[in-house]
């Protein structure tokens, strides 16, 4: 199959503006997350709204296309992406730009979903383990997932899923097994398009999770599991913690 990933990437943010243009050690966000992108995919194109972050992917010899301001979600503006760019695919795949720290390996588990013939898009998770708190188990910001025995998503959820009946609270991360949302996703090219089109659904709009909408219009969306870490950025609380983090985890020997 043919991939070209998308790295949807916008400077207007009500938490953070010009994040994707934000510095860690040397590099701004959006050449990190490029940069890790590319050691999996070798088509890799930012798609923003913006000139300063056109630029800024030019400067360091980066593929970019310009995208509508108007677009609800990164997938809709990676579906203009994919016709501005024309090269064909069989995937399109999303990364988030304010992913500085994903993994070739996540992105490899994303791409091996379509070993599955049947699969029509395709999302990662991550195991809780008993070593998170309970705190982080419920917040409503980290979204949970409950999938099935053919590693598909049945429900996409802000509260805490699966409860776990007759087990104190305190102990569900010992005696249960929760899942947690990695907001990457790829799409089969005709199901990109389709998924676009389709209008807010109650679930949808219930939670506030678009993948809701194509679950509920019947898309099967596959699972892959990755015990690796990511840090989104939404504020800039997140980028300090990411500067933190950027000691541990070594992205590129020449970032610092």
């Amino acid at each position: 199959m043919k991939f070209l990933t998308i790295i949807p990437a916008r400077y207007a943010s009500s938490r953070f503006p010009g994040k994707p243009l934000a510095l860690i050690g040397q590099k701004s966000m959006i050449q990190l997350v490029y940069e890790q992108v590319k050691k999996e995919t070798d088509e890799v194109y930012v798609a923003t709204d913006d000139e300063r972050i056109f630029d800024a992917v030019k400067s360091f010899g980066g593929n970019v296309v310009m995208t509508s301001p108007d677009h609800q979600s990164g997938t809709e503006r990676c579906f203009e992406a994919y016709f501005a760019i024309g090269k064909d695919a069989d995937v399109v795949i999303n990364v988030q730009g304010d992913e500085p720290f994903v993994q070739p390996e996540q992105i490899a588990l994303i791409k091996n979903c379509f070993s599955d013939p049947i699969t029509d898009i395709a999302t990662l998770v991550k195991p809780f383990s008993e070593k998170d708190s309970f705190e982080s188990l419920s917040s409503p910001n980290t979204p949970k997932v409950v999938i099935n025995k053919r590693m598909e998503a049945i429900y996409f959820s802000r509260s805490l899923i699966p409860y776990l009946r007759g087990v104190d609270r305190m102990k569900w991360l010992q005696k249960g097994l929760f899942y947690k949302h990695i907001g990457m996703y790829a799409y089969k090219v005709d199901v990109l398009e389709q998924i676009t089109r389709l209008e807010p659904t109650p679930l949808e709009l219930s939670e506030n999770l678009e993948q809701l909408r194509w679950i509920e219009n019947g898309f099967r969306i596959k699972v892959g599991i990755t015990h690796t870490e990511t840090i989104g950025i939404d504020t800039p609380e997140d980028l300090e913690r990411a500067k933190k983090f950027l000691s541990l985890f070594t992205i590129n020997e020449n970032v610092t």
